[in-house]
């Protein structure tokens, strides 16, 4: 599975040759119409919106840009080779504070338990307490959803971020790692961190309860916010979004099975991803500001996030209200 995964997640500079010709999603289209170039990771939104058909009858093309994670996806952007990204929150402030001239537009919201460290079956770390002193991968680069996670509950136990030692790998070379047993513990999330517990990892700690926030954003670059056409394709992918949503939550053996069929993943793989997912599109509100605002501050406290973000300015509530 992950070699599939990593055969469809593109490089740069695959991704420029896939901006010129890529395989659009309406049904009938022509040179008049708008093309939105959607970024995605791991074929995650391009899964929700076939499976549900959300695009069906939308007057404008969508091509996606597709990314193992977060870091490569926000640096097309910046690029100009797709239009909007999406995230969690800490990667999204990431891109921010680094310059990436985008906006967040809608927020998305899950439980938290799609990230996790995950630990090796003869690691000898039983608690994160034990991870003083360790080695712990965080994927996929600095400011990933994944290092909040670690930094949060190293505080929560009385340590410091600088009580271990972290290294960046994305999440392909991660998880080979991982299974030959070169890796102790792994920061990780999605379908990476269903793979690494399927393989015989054991689940530290995940997300839950607060440990992430649970928040994702929706982004767009300030050149496809400054295209009428184009901004207006979006506020109607949001809502067809918005609705592929509401589908997985009320059809998981279907999703699922979408995972299993467009992924490449096992049925065991699929059904956590599914129970996992995003549930929503909604509005940015001062309640998502403040609470992702913590998010940042912490970060920015320990040296990963840097300069700070001030979330609320970086925000474009227009398109969802």
């Amino acid at each position: 599975m992950i070699r599939r995964l990593a055969t469809a997640a593109l490089s740069f500079s695959a991704l420029l040759a896939l901006t010129a010709c890529g395989a659009d999603s309406s049904a009938e289209a022509s040179s008049k119409e708008v093309t939105l170039t959607v970024g995605d990771q791991a074929k995650t939104l391009q899964t929700i919106v076939a499976a549900s058909d959300a695009l069906k009858g939308a007057k404008y093309k969508v091509k996606w840009a597709e990314f193992e994670g977060a870091a490569p996806l926000y640096q097309a952007v910046q690029a100009g080779a797709a239009d909007t990204g999406y995230s969690a929150d800490l990667p999204a402030l990431q891109a921010l504070s680094g310059g990436v001239q985008i906006k967040n537009v809608a927020a998305l919201q899950n439980d938290g338990t799609h990230v996790g460290i995950v630990v090796g079956k003869d690691s000898g770390i039983d608690s994160v307490k034990d991870l003083k002193g360790q080695k712990v991968v965080v994927s996929s680069a600095k400011g990933s959803v994944s290092e909040y996670l670690l930094a949060n509950v190293l505080k929560q136990n009385g340590l410091s971020y600088q009580d271990v030692k972290v290294q960046y790998l994305l999440p392909t070379d991660a998880q080979a790692a991982f299974a030959s047993g070169k890796i102790k513990a792994w920061a990780t999330f999605g379908v990476y961190q269903a793979v690494g517990l399927e393989q015989g990892g054991k689940l530290l700690v995940d997300g839950a309860d607060g440990r992430v926030s649970g928040i994702g954003f929706i982004n767009a670059s300030d050149k496809a916010l400054a295209d009428s056409s184009k901004k207006a394709a979006l506020t109607d992918f949001l809502k067809r979004l918005g609705t592929a949503l509401t589908w997985t939550s009320t059809h998981q053996d279907a999703y699922a099975k979408a995972i299993e069929t467009r992924n490449g993943a096992d049925a065991t793989v699929a059904r956590t991803l599914a129970s996992a997912a995003y549930g929503k599109v909604l509005p940015i509100t001062d309640d998502v500001n403040s609470t992702v605002q913590g998010v940042a501050d912490l970060m920015n406290g320990i040296g990963v996030l840097e300069p700070n973000v001030d979330v609320a300015k970086s925000a474009d509530t227009s398109l969802l209200k």
